[in-house]
């Protein structure tokens, strides 16, 4: 006798079925064109370029269930409020911050009050959705950037003759973030100046020169403005703080929207000091604030899932730590547990690395990162010497990833189906999620800097 399908086994092939439709609908070399060029033209036009190249080299955006995407987004929060209490913890226990690896200069800096109390406004939470299965492995709870790229390439896509045609059968909705974005931002100004305000804010888009995500910024810019808040993209060596107030040139800046990783300002905080003094003054309300730096170290995954700090969440918290959050650990000679069994670290890491990945604590765009399943014996170990060494690295359990296929444009023009790594990213404002992103990579590392691309996160309604 068969068994009755689960709602869950026919919405997976409601989802494969959708794929699979779209992608025959690309057999038609007219509509294949027609949506190529399309997608080709647009996105200069919309500022899709990120360091020089296209971001989006793909012909179909990434489909997500909306049952899914309902579970994606109540699981984020649940996670999110968890980290808000490694936040406030860590504020007065200098065992959290060891735990986290936090540096004296940036104790420093989170000591100063932003004015509002979340610890970071906007934050990115990447993940890794499967049939059976849904991991984060990361979180960018510093200065996470993508919003405004996702919204264009939401339009983009949904304009493609291919998705309009695909939208005959299907129900889909798009996300956006922008909006959500400068109400995040608004509403940390509105709490930094204790309620209402009468005049609106000048934004400045702080960030060093010349980065790949300048269009970004203007993306962002453009909207702000659009919508009634006056906006100024600039750097650290344009601000002055004189007047109890930061200024970029003559123009007054109420809020920092800080772009500017807190790695990339230490080298030069001594010689363009202004935003900092500026903060600590109380003249200037950033957001996110330097206090994000807590959470953004990925060794915040090893506070949610060591045993010492579990009295810190609530039951509900610790169900979703232990289904979603890898087991994560600080590289160092030591004894701990792995889900109740005690272990040598070290000794452990070294016979385990099919399982295994070592990160640097506090980078981005793949930098450092080595991946044990894919390593010889003798690489794994200089891996592991090298992490003991170095002194802020962590090791974390191996997660089940996505993969799907995705029509791949080459360089050359042409479109290949390709299998791809797929890193769905959703994006929390004050601890919601609001909008996604998803990026996609042929090796074992997504990040767009290291070279893999991005799609527009669409959400595929089931039928009723």
């Amino acid at each position: 006798m068969q068994t009755a399908k689960t709602s869950t086994q026919v919405n997976r092939e409601v989802l494969k079925q959708a794929i699979s439709d779209y992608h025959e609908l690309l057999k038609d070399e007219k509509l294949k064109n027609s949506s190529l060029d399309e997608l080709e033209s647009r996105l200069e036009e919309a500022r899709l370029i990120f360091g020089g190249r296209k971001l989006c080299p793909y012909l179909r955006p990434h489909f997500v269930l909306e049952s899914d995407w309902n579970r994606v987004s109540a699981i984020g929060e649940i996670i999110w409020h968890a980290l808000q209490k490694v936040k406030e913890a860590a504020i007065t226990s200098d065992e959290i911050l060891d735990e986290l690896g936090m540096t004296e200069i940036e104790r420093d800096l989170i000591a100063i009050d932003p004015g509002y109390v979340q610890v970071s406004p906007t934050a990115r939470l990447d993940s890794f959705l499967t049939d059976d299965s849904y991991s984060y492995v990361e979180l960018n709870g510093e200065s996470p950037a993508g919003i405004a790229y996702s919204d264009s390439a939401r339009d983009i896509y949904f304009s493609l003759p291919v998705m309009q045609k695909f939208t005959e059968k299907y129900d889909l909705v798009g996300l956006e973030g922008r909006s959500k974005l400068l109400e995040t931002l608004l509403s940390c100004y509105r709490e930094y100046k204790g309620g209402e305000y009468d005049e609106q804010p000048v934004v400045g888009i702080v960030d060093l020169k010349g980065l790949p995500t300048q269009k970004e910024f203007e993306l962002c810019k453009d909207y702000f403005e659009k919508h009634g808040t006056p906006s100024i993209i600039c750097s650290p060596d344009e601000l002055s703080h004189r007047d109890g107030a930061l200024w970029c040139g003559e123009t007054k800046i109420d809020l920092v929207y800080r772009r500017l990783l807190v790695n990339e300002y230490l080298p030069i905080i001594d010689e363009h000091p202004a935003l900092v003094d500026a903060y600590r003054a109380g003249d200037v309300c950033v957001a996110n604030s330097f206090r994000a730096k807590l959470i953004h170290k990925k060794a915040s995954f090893a506070v949610l899932t060591d045993e010492r700090f579990a009295e810190l969440f609530d039951g509900d918290e610790l169900e979703a730590i232990r289904n979603h959050i890898p087991w994560t650990r600080m590289v160092r000679k030591t004894v701990t547990d792995f889900y109740g069994e005690e272990i040598d670290l070290l000794e452990w890491t070294l016979a385990n690395k099919d399982k295994l990945a070592l990160k640097p604590n506090d980078d981005y765009g793949g930098h450092g990162i080595y991946i044990g399943w894919i390593s010889s014996d003798e690489e794994w170990k200089t891996a592991v010497s090298h992490a003991l060494e170095n002194g802020d690295y962590l090791v974390q359990e191996r997660v089940k990833t996505a993969k799907e296929t995705f029509p791949y444009i080459d360089l050359d023009g042409n479109v290949h189906m390709t299998v791809s790594l797929v890193d769905l990213d959703p994006m929390l404002f004050n601890g919601k999620v609001g909008s996604a992103f998803t990026r996609l990579s042929t090796t074992e590392l997504a990040n767009v800097t290291s070279g893999g691309g991005m799609v527009p996160t669409i959400i595929l309604r089931e039928s009723n």
